[in-house]
């Protein structure tokens, strides 16, 4: 059995209290700006100073802008390769999204990127995506640039003191995933727990479709 250690508690706490925090913000979007989503659904849409800016290290090695993936959904999640449950849980989610979404697949790119740069090199991640789905896009890059990163999509990540994890620490980090437009500006953000792959996918199958009528 795994032993719970306080910093193991200390991180879910704050990974959870975050997750809850944003939505309740991203919650207020959608009282101002209501959409014709229905109502079942946990999706909230609006404006945030959130924004798709990043220069990056795809798994392969290469350089990347959020202009290598313009014109396209991107749906992006920060976390780390050593994480041990809400990452490997939200990965494994979104690869179920987009096999829900068949062909419109082909218009998302689907971002992981680390709050780990240390240990996450490009192969680290490589071999990790490739476990969830072949379309993961792994994304990391020096301190800096990632740092850079997270504050464009106002995550919160920590790093956090733990004797008993790989290297003595863990990294606490927010749990959200972003849906920015093929534009990268903000569309709505979802969190794993709170609707069903088949719900998730509609909703993104419905804004690709309205954006090629120009709606």
């Amino acid at each position: 059995m795994t032993k719970i250690t306080p910093t193991h508690r200390r991180l879910r706490i704050i990974l959870w209290t975050t997750a809850i925090v944003a939505a309740v913000v991203v919650a207020g979007f959608a009282v101002l700006r209501p959409d014709h989503i229905p109502s079942h659904q946990t999706v909230y849409r609006g404006e945030a100073d959130i924004r798709s800016e990043f220069a990056l290290i795809d798994h392969d090695e290469q350089a990347v802008t959020q202009d290598d993936y313009k014109g396209r959904w991107q749906l992006v999640f920060f976390g780390f390769t050593n994480c041990p449950d809400i990452c490997p849980t939200t990965l494994a989610y979104m690869g179920n999204v987009l096999d829900q979404l068949g062909s419109e697949a082909d218009q998302v790119a689907p971002l992981f990127v680390t709050v780990d740069p240390e240990r996450d090199t490009p192969e680290v991640l490589k071999d990790y995506v490739a476990n969830f789905h072949p379309r993961l896009i792994g994304l990391t890059g020096s301190k800096a640039q990632v740092a850079a990163a997270a504050d464009a999509f106002k995550v919160y990540h920590e790093k956090l003191s733990n004797e008993t994890a790989p290297d003595g620490y863990m990294m606490a980090h927010a749990g959200h995933i972003y849906l920015m437009a093929p534009d990268g500006r903000f569309d709505a953000v979802f969190l794993e727990s709170a609707q069903p792959v088949e719900e998730m996918a509609e909703q993104i199958s419905i804004r690709i479709a309205k954006e090629k009528r120009g709606l």
